[in-house]
Parts: structure tokens; C-alpha cells; sequence
């Protein structure tokens, strides 16, 4: 049977297969559901065209649609985050169609993601809102099919839900982001290792004694600073939120605007969603030799533009995802991974440990979505609390950690009114 695709190497199906294995090893959850899965086939003969990082734990998630009985199509949400091998392996061994190249320019990019809407699908499964885009702008012809969506990421959530305020977006979508097992896990945990990792395989720097300046203080950055705190680093949170700066704060961060952070970082780290975080004015403040990357999931967190124009002639690749830009004024700056999320650029993304709990939301959002869509208007929606809780008790479990129940009097004891002091 041939397979449409387009992925870099067949010959790489292999390795990928034994990648794809160990990553299962470290996903009870997803495995869980996929057996029962296997024996109730809710997503049967359900289209599913999912635009998603091509990494070992997205193929077993995958591997767990295909189980319910899914029909799937995979392409790359970002043009640096794909595992050739994953790719291959998926295409070859599962026969499931894949669209997706590590280092693929912007027209394959986008091929890939039309690629996947030719599926026709009436599930769409997103990391950054890439391909509900694309289907809302160029493809309106197949919205009717659309049952419903599910969304991976913040930048995504954030994406999408702009399109519901403004009345554009035509289906449900659940924001699996937003669950709990989610949130405090996958970003907080997930990328906070990731990130770091990405940053020292790409420059082998030492994190100690460095000054590590992260913008934002959402669950991502939370991580990130975590870490790199962790591994000695003086670490400075920029922030608009007062909120979420005042916890920063608590937590023993400095905090202050990224003006007056740029000149005393060495090492930059954004993840907050936005544009421009790191701006011309804050290159031309920066010290000699400063490491700037970024976390978020596209690369417009760094203005790149402006960071050329100020620069002479083109960047130099002086390692692996290291560019070096030399300023008019002689200075240099460092931009990892293309500016793209550096946890995937450079490294692997997260644990899959983690992501059994982000990929059991993106399964469990499908069959929800299916048994509740009609019922649903076109807007954007959080994971039942009962199927967030759910994950958690069967991760808890594979970890083999036990907790407490309520008893019978403790229940009544929290639904009445009348007892006091």
C-alpha cells in the first residue's frame, strides 16, 4: 500500500521506530487510553488531520488516534521541530500519512499544512492555530465538515481566541492548553527542562554565575527561570502583568523592564506569546556576545527584521543553531535556533513523561468533541474538570503514588452549612 507523504529519508524508519518505543516506555496514561482505545473505537472512520510538532511523543499519539479507529493525517506545526526519523517511521511501520521535513522552508511549510486540510477533516488537532487558519482564510469550502478542534499551545489558545471574539471561528475547539494536567505540567515542567536544554546543547554554555533575563512569567517562563535558577544562574523576570510580576517577585526573581534588564543579561530566554519581546532598542543595549532565544511558539517573539537592519551583511552560523549577527557598532549578538522554539530547534521538546499527560488531553479533547460537538457553538473550550482529574489519577497510578479518598462524613461535612465553630 503506498502512503501519500513527504518526509525527508524512508530509510531513517527504523531508528525513529526504536525512538517512538522508548518514548512509549515513559507514556503509561496515552498507553491506557489507547488500549481501551483499541477495544471501543470511538474515533472510527473519523478524519483527523492533526498539525503538530513531528516528535517521538506526537507518534504515539498518533499511534493511539489510529487505534481509536481514526483516519490521520500529520504535519509539522513548526519548520524546525520535526524528527526526520519520527517522520519516517509513522509513514513506514503505521502508514500514516506525514508532511513534514526538519529545516523545510516557508512554501513547503505551508504546502504541508494545505496538504493536511486535502484530508478533509472533521477533527483538527493544532499546536499554535496554524491550520485553523489556514482553513478559516483559504479553505472555507470544508468548514462545513468540521465537527470541532483541539489546540495544543498558549500562542495557539491565544490565536483562536481572538478568532471567537471576533466572530470568525465556525467550530468548537478545546483548549487543551488550558487544562490543569496541562498547564502546571507540560509548561511548566515540560518546557522549563527543555528549554534549558535546548540552549546548552546549542552553545555548550556553562549557566552558572550567568545572568539568565526571562520575559514573561506565564507557566512556560515559570519553568524556564525555575531551571535555570537551578542550575545557578542570576535570573531576571521582565514582565506586564503586575500580577504575575509581584509573583516573581515572591519567588526571589529580580523584576524589572526589559530596557533596563538588556544591558546587564547574557543570556535572553522569551515564551510569552507576543511580538517583539525582544526589540532593535534592547539589541543595541545588550551587552557583547549576549545568547538570545526563544521558547515561544513562533518566532516573531524576536524581532529579526530590525535585528538585520541594524546588523552588517548576513548572519554567521558559528555552531549548529547559532547565528551571529555583528551590529553597526561592532557589537555581537547570538540568536539560537532561527529564532524558532529552541526546546525543539536544538533539542528534543519535552520529556516524554510529560507529554503522556498533554497528548491524554489531546485523545480524550477528539472524543469529547465528538460526543458533545452538537450541543457546542463555535467558541473556545476548557477540558471537563472530571477528564482533567481522570489523567491525573491514571498518571498518579503509573507512578504508583496512592492518595486519600473523602469519607462518607467528610463529604457531608463539606455539602452542609448549618455546622460552625
Amino acid at each position: 500500500m503506498t502512503i501519500e507523504h513527504h518526509i525527508k529519508d524512508a530509510d531513517l524508519a527504523t531508528g525513529g521506530r526504536y525512538r517512538i518505543d522508548w518514548a512509549e516506555q515513559e507514556m503509561p496514561v496515552l498507553r491506557a487510553i489507547r488500549e481501551r482505545f483499541e477495544k471501543e473505537k470511538p474515533l472510527k472512520g473519523v478524519r483527523v488531520s492533526a498539525c503538530l510538532h513531528v516528535t517521538t511523543e506526537t507518534a504515539n499519539l498518533m499511534r493511539t488516534l489510529q487505534a481509536g479507529g481514526a483516519d490521520v493525517v500529520l504535519c509539522a506545526s513548526n519548520p524546525l521541530s520535526t524528527q526526520d526519523d519520527v517522520a519516517a517511521s509513522l509513514v513506514v511501520h503505521d502508514e500514516i500519512p506525514v508532511y513534514a521535513i526538519k529545516g523545510e522552508d516557508n512554501e513547503t511549510y505551508y504546502n504541508h499544512l494545505k496538504a493536511a486540510l486535502d484530508h478533509k477533516p472533521q477533527i483538527t488537532m493544532d499546536d499554535g492555530a496554524d491550520l485553523v487558519s489556514l482553513l478559516h482564510k483559504d479553505r472555507r469550502e470544508l468548514l462545513d465538515q468540521v465537527i470541532g478542534g483541539t489546540e495544543e499551545t498558549t500562542t495557539g489558545v491565544i490565536r483562536l481566541r481572538a478568532m471567537a471574539n471576533d466572530g470568525a471561528l465556525m467550530f468548537p475547539v478545546i483548549a487543551v492548553n488550558d487544562s490543569q494536567t496541562k498547564h502546571l505540567f507540560d509548561n511548566r515542567y515540560g518546557t522549563g527542562q527543555s528549554t534549558i536544554d535546548g540552549i546548552i546543547r546549542a552553545t555548550n554554555i556553562l549557566l552558572a554565575g550567568r545572568t539568565v533575563v526571562v520575559a514573561g512569567y506565564g507557566w512556560c517562563s515559570r519553568g524556564i527561570a525555575n531551571r535555570a535558577h537551578g542550575m545557578g544562574a542570576n535570573v531576571i523576570v521582565t514582565e506586564v502583568d503586575p500580577m504575575k510580576a509581584l509573583e516573581a517577585v515572591m519567588d526571589g526573581y529580580r523584576v524589572m523592564p526589559m530596557e533596563q534588564a538588556a544591558p546587564i543579561g547574557d543570556i535572553f530566554v522569551s515564551a510569552t506569546g507576543n511580538i517583539n519581546v525582544f526589540d532593535v532598542h534592547h539589541f543595541q543595549a545588550m551587552k557583547h556576545g549576549a545568547i538570545v532565544a526563544n521558547s515561544g511558539h513562533f518566532n516573531v517573539e524576536i524581532n529579526l527584521k530590525g535585528l538585520a537592519k541594524i546588523s552588517k551583511g548576513t548572519p554567521r552560523l558559528v555552531r549548529p543553531f547559532v547565528e551571529e549577527y555583528v551590529l553597526n557598532n561592532g557589537k555581537v549578538i547570538y540568536i539560537l535556533g532561527e529564532g524558532r522554539l529552541i526546546n525543539l530547534a536544538a533539542a528534543e521538546g519535552h520529556p516524554a513523561s510529560v507529554m503522556d499527560m498533554s497528548f491524554a488531553n489531546q485523545a480524550l479533547g477528539a472524543e469529547y468533541m465528538l460526543q458533545n460537538a452538537a450541543n457546542m457553538a463555535p467558541n473556545v473550550y476548557t477540558i471537563p474538570e472530571d477528564v482533567d482529574k481522570e489523567i491525573a489519577r491514571l498518571k498518579l497510578e503509573a507512578m504508583g503514588v496512592h492518595i486519600d479518598k473523602l469519607t462518607e462524613e467528610q463529604i457531608a461535612y463539606l455539602n452542609q452549612w448549618e455546622e460552625g465553630t
